[in-house]
């Protein structure tokens, strides 16, 4: 797991949005594995930036969203469907019909979901994992208590989740108290993961997840068995972390190896 601790919220888009367009240009048919949220949004925007800058293109691109709240179409204004087509999709040169995002009208969303994890499978897997944080650790809508090994399916939202997204539903609004989600387990057969969280209200479930046990109290903790995660942070975020001038330390002596490689 390597932790990058940036000053500012800007500073971590900027960070992971090159990281993304890295993939991209080593691989132009790459399959993406994308989140919503408020952290993601900044990321989104320097992708865009640098689609219009003709830095990167989407064309070949493929991509799976996380997760999707259950009983609302791609069409509500809510839907995470609606977000990525606003916030990404529709400013740039990606195929939407390459763009999967778990039906959260399906009929059955049972099926829905074994098929959602079948088609991944069928992509060759996801090349690169983006991943925002809960306050209380969960990643997806994989809410504490989840099994580390857990797959696509519905999940019911906690209290606390439900709160804290309840800023983004009119008073009076139907708000949805299950989701679809890819599981933990599928989160971590991604190649690769970039975690990004900003601001103190994430930096305990910082310090879980990188510091912590292993557990489904943290589900974010799972991502010490993957071998190719990162952990971008603002100042905020790290101020509970023990050593951060080792996590410094590290990422200066990394960029100096990457320096090096590319001479």
């Amino acid at each position: 797991m390597k932790v990058v601790i940036l000053d500012n919220a800007a500073d971590v888009a900027k960070y992971g949005a090159d990281i993304f367009i890295k993939q991209i240009s080593a691989k132009a048919d790459s399959v993406l594995g994308l989140a919503t949220g408020s952290t993601p949004v900044a990321l989104y925007k320097e992708l865009i930036h640098a689609h219009q800058n003709q830095q990167v293109s989407f064309s070949q691109v493929s991509s799976f969203n996380l997760d999707e709240y259950l009983g609302l179409s791609g069409e509500h204004s809510q839907s995470y469907r609606h977000f990525m087509n606003e916030q990404l999709f529709d400013h740039v040169d990606i195929d939407k019909n390459n763009t999967l995002v778990p039906p959260g009208d399906a009929k059955n969303p049972l099926i829905a979901c074994h098929e959602y994890e079948q088609t991944i499978k069928e992509s060759g897997g996801i090349d690169i994992q983006l991943l925002g944080i809960g306050r209380n650790g969960h990643i997806g809508f994989n809410e504490p208590s989840s099994s580390l090994g857990s797959r696509t399916r519905v999940k019911t939202l906690t209290q606390e989740t439900i709160d804290d997204n309840a800023r983004f539903f009119a008073e009076g609004e139907f708000q949805p108290h299950l989701s679809i989600t890819m599981g933990i387990g599928t989160i971590l057969e991604a190649k690769k993961v970039v975690l990004l969280a900003t601001g103190e209200n994430k930096a305990q479930a910082i310090v879980d997840t990188v510091q912590g046990a292993i557990t489904a109290n943290c589900p974010a903790s799972a991502l010490q068995f993957h071998p190719d995660t990162v952990i971008i942070i603002d100042e905020a975020a790290a101020s509970l972390l023990e050593n951060k001038e080792f996590f410094r330390h590290i990422e200066r002596e990394n960029q100096k190896l990457e320096s090096s490689l590319a001479l």
